[in-house]
């Protein structure tokens, strides 16, 4: 394969280019220095200048053609009348850049950034970055000692960072501490979880839009948005605190004085000015969790302080600016709550450009394992005692924690809570299968008493389901049947996950429990189909 031609472009160097009578030999020149060389061939110099440099370019010209008559030698000046204003220099730069009719087939760049002013270095390193200039850039120094011949030392450097083993490695690295920092060290096997973890590690490190985790109660959505915190401030993205807040806490005229402050006077009990949650998250994170339990109006303040970095404070004639990053936590569907009023649309809008769903532990079964083991190893560390599982014990406890029992309504807040108890418990640091057994019944018992306050049953309206004459035909003990079947259906993402959860305990009596074909005959019974049901909500 023929080699390709070597082509350098670089300014002219005004100062260590000069050289004058027969002396100017003994001097290194960079420029001329370049086609010296007797291991390397230089067959073309694209020379930028800014004119009024007649003389020096014609000598150059001249010991060139002396030194390397191969070598040629093509001018270009630039409008530039301040070689210093970093606008100018590049935007000549860019000019020349793009009229430039580059051949990478058959011609190698090198960018000689060695000769002009910083301002014009560092513009050209910017262009070669950019790939503006494709090329790879050339760095030259003098020789150490002043010696004839001696052409000094030449050094190519190539941005494209893949070809750097050890730089790509150290960049892959670092994004995989990222993502373990992200995951607080814990192991998981779920494919979902880990590609938006993935995901969300890229989109902390780059982007300060809105971020909204969803997902039920006890998923780890505050978790999260404090170790994307914790991530962005440890790359100095980030300079003020997190602020946290739930607003399911948040209730009347104390919610927007809460969020957005007020001033002395405001209200009744407002005795002094109060800054308020957003200004205390400014240049920081801010966490508003359960964001679908906020007022419309606090809604509407939201919304600006997100887009235009300024509020009013409750009360106030001034407004006041607070420059943060918004991370919303929900357990809400927020596109049902804007069809049904509760929720702004234009909110909604601007919060949903990264979302993310946290699936539920019973979604993450195969991660129940390594977040036991961590809980066991956080209660060792705390109290200074190791504490494991008997064999038996385990795998009792994983058989019934990967079941269809175990609903975990408090996902790792239940996991993180019975780890607790049965470490707590254990003589001599061993977990036994007693421990195991009394603490499966008092999971049982807790998630029946949940199960109780769900709301659930009461959520439902028959009506949009049965016409008249069926509800006043139903006994009310299978109308509230009903309706708790139809709330978990609604509450389910297939008609297979709604069976396993009405079934759990049977099925197991089953040797081919065929969860979703019992839930369809049931339906049946009140003309009601899975499809029906996905159409009415």
């Amino acid at each position: 394969m023929k080699p390709k031609n070597k082509v350098v472009i670089g300014f002219i160097g005004t100062q260590l280019d000069n050289g004058k009578g027969s002396g100017r030999w003994e001097k290194w020149r960079p420029t001329v220095a370049l086609t010296q060389r007797d291991d390397i061939a230089i067959d073309r110099i694209e020379l930028l200048h800014s004119g009024q440099h007649d003389g020096l370019i014609g000598q150059l010209r001249n010991d060139i053609a002396a030194t390397s008559p191969a070598t040629t030698l093509r001018t270009h000046q630039l409008a530039i009348q301040d070689p210093w204003d970093f606008e100018e220099v590049y935007a000549s730069l860019f000019d020349f850049a793009r009229s430039y009719r580059f051949d990478t087939d058959t011609e190698e760049y090198w960018v000689h950034i060695t000769t002009g002013t910083h301002v014009a270095q560092i513009c050209l390193f910017l262009m070669t970055e950019a790939n503006y200039l494709p090329g790879k850039l050339l760095q030259t120094s003098p020789p150490r000692r002043q010696i004839k011949g001696n052409t000094g030392e030449i050094a190519l450097i190539d941005l494209d960072l893949s070809r750097y083993n050890q730089i790509a490695q150290r960049f892959t690295r670092e994004k995989e501490d990222g993502v373990a920092f992200l995951k607080s060290g814990i192991a998981t096997r779920n494919a979902r979880f880990n590609a938006m973890i993935d995901e969300i590690e890229r989109v902390a490190i780059k982007s300060r839009a809105p971020i909204l985790l969803m997902g039920p109660t006890g998923a780890g959505k505050s978790f999260l948005a404090k170790r994307v915190f914790e991530l962005k401030k440890a790359r100095h993205k980030l300079e003020g605190k997190f602020v946290e807040v739930n607003c399911a806490t948040l209730r009347g005229d104390g919610a927007g004085s809460t969020l957005f402050g007020h001033i002395k006077g405001a209200f009744t009990g407002a005795m002094s000015d109060r800054p308020g949650l957003l200004r205390a998250a400014h240049k920081g994170l801010l966490f508003l969790d359960e964001i679908g339990e906020l007022g419309l109006d606090e809604q509407a303040m939201l919304l600006k302080a997100v887009e235009e970095k300024r509020f009013l404070p409750v009360g106030g004639d001034h407004e006041v600016q607070s420059d943060f990053q918004l991370v919303a936590g929900t357990n809400r569907d927020l596109g049902k709550e804007v069809a049904a009023g509760r929720f702004r649309e234009d909110l909604f809008a601007r919060i949903n450009l990264w979302t993310y769903e946290l699936p539920g532990l019973s979604e993450r079964t195969e991660d129940i394992a390594p977040n036991m083991d961590y809980q066991l190893a956080q209660f060792s560390a705390e109290y200074g005692q190791m504490v494991r599982f008997n064999k038996e014990a385990r795998d009792r406890y994983m058989a019934f924690a990967t079941s269809a029992q175990a609903v975990w309504t408090g996902n790792f807040r239940d996991l993180s809570a019975s780890v607790t108890r049965m470490a707590t418990l254990a003589d001599a640091g061993r977990i036994n299968d007693s421990i195991v057994e009394d603490e499966i019944k008092r999971l049982q018992r807790l998630w029946s008493y949940a199960g109780d306050k769900t709301g659930i049953a009461s959520e439902v309206d028959l009506h949009a389901y049965l016409d008249i004459a069926q509800i006043a035909g139903l006994d009310l003990f299978d109308a509230l049947q009903l309706k708790v079947v139809l709330g978990i259906c609604l509450h389910s993402k297939s008609l297979s996950e709604a069976g396993r959860k009405l079934f759990a305990a049977s099925r197991n009596t089953k040797a081919n429990p065929n969860d979703a074909d019992r839930l369809k005959k049931y339906l049946h019974k009140f003309g009601l189909s899975w499809a029906t049901l996905n159409q009415s909500t």
